[in-house]
């Protein structure tokens, strides 16, 4: 039984996800962990559990969700999974520091690129890779039908969309996509995101103005 521990990083309020299960395997997506305080939030939870470290996913590379990439890559010393539409926007770390005052260090990891209809396996449970792009150029949604849950990254919101002004953000796509892709997966499939509380496909299919 896959079970999930979020937490709450960094300026932007980024959530950043350990994936665990009895075996004490786990997957860390969108390491957003910004300083001393938040990395050893994520680390003691990690030691604590007794967890190996197996993958480090991204939904996407926009800043808020790579600012602890480097050290958890060199922790754990594991590649790094992502589309490769999205490695541009990883190369723009350091440019996307200094627009919000931060000093970082250029990114370094080992990738991993996966693609729309990869299959990835976490100890007999799969996960199928749905590319989603609008948010960011290479935005994917990691989605585990067994258990009926998904993690979305800034594809889609409570109440909302990831927002399409940005780098090669295009609002047309998005919408499609998250239409096309997820919208059509059931209601009860639950989602969490990369900001604010987790939702249903079903709620979002009720109550979500952007996709009316």
């Amino acid at each position: 039984m896959l079970q999930i521990q979020g937490f709450v990083f960094n300026f932007a309020s980024e959530n950043t996800y350990v994936l665990y299960n009895e075996n004490k395997k786990a997957w860390l997506f969108d390491p957003g962990n910004r300083n001393e305080e938040e990395t050893e939030a994520l680390e003691t939870f990690i030691r604590q559990k007794e967890l190996t470290v197996e993958k480090i996913l991204l939904t996407h590379a926009h800043i808020d969700h790579v600012l602890g990439l480097q050290w958890a890559f060199d922790t754990y010393q594991v590649p790094v999974t992502m589309h490769q539409e999205d490695k541009e926007v990883l190369d723009m770390f350091q440019v996307s520091g200094m627009r919000f005052g931060l000093q970082v260090n250029h990114i370094d990891v080992e990738i991993d690129y996966v693609n729309e209809g990869d299959e990835l396996d976490f100890d007999g449970e799969k996960f199928k890779i749905y590319h989603v792009p609008g948010h960011s150029p290479g935005s994917v949604v990691y989605h585990n039908e067994n258990q009926n849950f998904m993690i979305s990254g800034d594809v889609l919101f409570e109440g909302s969309i990831g927002r399409t002004d940005l780098f090669k953000g295009n609002y047309e796509q998005l919408i499609d996509g998250i239409k096309t892709k997820l919208l059509i997966l059931d209601d009860d499939t639950q989602v969490f995101s990369g900001h604010g509380n987790s939702t249903t496909i079903g709620f979002e299919k009720e109550h979500n103005p952007f996709l009316k």
